[in-house]
């Protein structure tokens, strides 16, 4: 008798646990801000899709991610217990009960001064995305009450993750033309937008927010291509010194700033997340971490010692100097830290995932447990 009514307390408590897992491990969505590190689709439902062998990995096909498959925003889905996030901008088939994703590729935080055809910057930039959000908890607000079956409840916003990777086409767009020194001008402004957004998500709900820095471009193949730079700028690992130095300072810059914005927000949690820290190890010591190849694209044209030419992007063709360039695929991207020279592969977004959700690299810390 007396194991009965201890059997039963167990089984409620598993049960608890189970559903726990299933509701998210303690958050039931993901709204992300971003660009295309973080895009899973909303610049394609906008604009023409990302074409082969984007996708091959995962996927099987491309599902306008500019990788060979997962990204770190699916991968953190996986580890919360919920399904991908759909793309605030697909218009048919969106599933929004976990969330929504309002990133786009090419996007910025601040608003871009020319059009998508004269800058290649998108119009979705971050007080853009920010919109978008307020629009998007109108209608859950409005919609949800009277039977929508794609929406998640009202109360979600408070039981939702909030996560940030935006900010590398504001450093990297102008940055051969201007240089290093009058691109860091303009970060101070930056970094204001991003923390003046968690303000603004504050006031609808929002409580939990992951904010990673900027990944060490001066590794990336296709800014060692592109950048000004001499044989002195570069270290050990074949990066450039003058460069990564940079993305340090606003790095260092985005955590004094999170670490304010946290003492203003006292009932928030605003994690500052290195997942610089995660990407500069696997492109310095890829071998370390399974991977072989770190500044070489995986995705691209020309051979070398990076793969890349900014004139045939991954998956495309063109006829220059009187013959076709493919920019294709190599056999193996599960070996590559670099997927097209810009962005990088499904392996090494699931190491830095692991990463990033292991001690060092988050602040305050961070973890995502259901056990």
């Amino acid at each position: 008798m007396l194991r009965r009514f201890w059997v039963l307390p167990v089984l409620v408590t598993l049960a608890l646990l189970v559903a726990l897992c299933h509701a998210g491990c303690g958050y039931e969505a993901i709204f992300n801000f971003g660009d295309s590190n973080s895009d899973t689709g909303g610049f394609w439902w906008a604009f023409p899709e990302a074409p082969p062998p984007n996708g091959m990995t995962y996927f099987k096909r491309p599902v306008g991610r500019a990788s060979d498959g997962r990204l770190i925003i699916d991968f953190l889905a996986e580890r919360i217990g919920i399904p991908f996030v759909s793309p605030y901008l697909k218009s048919i088939g969106s599933d929004f009960r976990h969330g929504a994703n309002f990133a786009t590729l090419a996007s910025t935080v601040l608003l871009p001064q020319t059009s998508l055809f004269v800058s290649g910057l998108s119009p979705f930039a971050l007080p853009i995305q920010l919109n978008q959000m307020k629009h998007f908890k109108i209608q859950v607000d409005k919609l949800y009450p009277n039977g929508s079956s794609n929406l998640p409840p009202p109360d979600v916003f408070g039981k939702s993750l909030y996560t940030f990777y935006i900010g590398q086409n504001d450093f990297t767009s102008d940055l051969a033309k201007s240089g290093v020194e009058v691109v860091k001008e303009r970060l101070p402004q930056v970094i204001s937008q991003i923390t003046g957004t968690i303000k603004e998500l504050h006031g609808l709900g929002g409580r939990t927010f992951f904010v990673q820095n900027l990944a060490p471009i001066g590794c990336y193949p296709a800014f060692l291509v592109e950048l000004p730079h001499g044989d002195k700028d570069i270290d050990e690992f074949g990066c450039m010194i003058p460069y990564n130095n940079a993305v340090v300072e606003y790095n260092n810059m985005l955590h004094d700033a999170l670490s304010q914005t946290r003492q203003e927000l006292s009932d928030a949690n605003i994690i500052y997340v290195d997942s610089h820290k995660a990407l500069l190890e696997l492109f310095q010591r890829p071998t370390s971490h399974g991977l072989k190849h770190g500044t070489v694209a995986c995705c691209g044209n020309g051979g070398g010692k990076y793969n890349f030419n900014p004139k045939v992007f991954c998956g495309n063709t063109k006829f220059i100097d009187g013959q076709n360039l493919t920019a294709s695929a190599c056999d193996d991207p599960e070996n590559y830290v670099s997927w097209d020279g810009i962005h990088i592969t499904e392996a090494a977004s699931n190491i830095v995932v692991d990463s990033i959700l292991s001690s060092g690299f988050t602040d305050p810390p961070f973890e995502i447990s259901c056990s």
